[in-house]
């Protein structure tokens, strides 16, 4: 997936809090908020912290202990991305999404032996096929821990 500009949220020191959030997301703002409710529906939460290595703010967003999905801010959308293992990108691609998320999701490269589903967050049209994909990844981990117990 190609991005038209720069991450943003650089500065350590500025905690993105409503303010700055809203400074840099923009109109797509209204569509951020309408994710942290997707995410509360789901018992997941986000929480923000600076990286080092990246040199920039991430919001890692967990269910119980387990990391669903990571999200950055970019000038006017926010990025959610959900790393499923490319062994099952085929159940995912099974998944009622819309034909350009799933191109999208094909047209972008592994990182390790995972594939990046990423979601550009501008307006709630786009929520309705993430909300498919955290609750795949969520009930994933969950079925392969059940089947674990049945083999044991």
């Amino acid at each position: 997936m190609e991005t038209i500009n720069d991450i943003e949220l650089t500065d350590e020191s500025v905690y993105p809090d409503e303010v700055v959030l809203r400074a840099v997301l923009e109109e797509s703002y209204e569509s951020y908020c309408a994710l942290l409710d997707l995410y509360d529906r789901n018992g997941l939460r986000p929480e923000w912290r600076y990286y080092r290595d990246g040199k920039a703010w991430l919001c890692k967003v967990q269910h119980k202990s387990r990391t669903i999905v990571w999200m950055s801010a970019w000038r006017g959308t926010m990025q959610a991305t959900v790393y499923v293992p490319e062994r099952q990108m085929d159940q995912v691609y099974g998944l009622p999404l819309a034909p350009d998320t799933k191109n999208r999701f094909r047209s972008t490269r592994n990182v390790g032996k995972s594939k990046p589903c990423i979601f550009e967050i501008r307006d709630a049209g786009i929520l309705e096929d993430l909300d498919k994909v955290v609750q795949f990844k969520i009930l994933a981990k969950s079925m392969s821990r059940a089947s674990e117990r049945e083999r044991a």
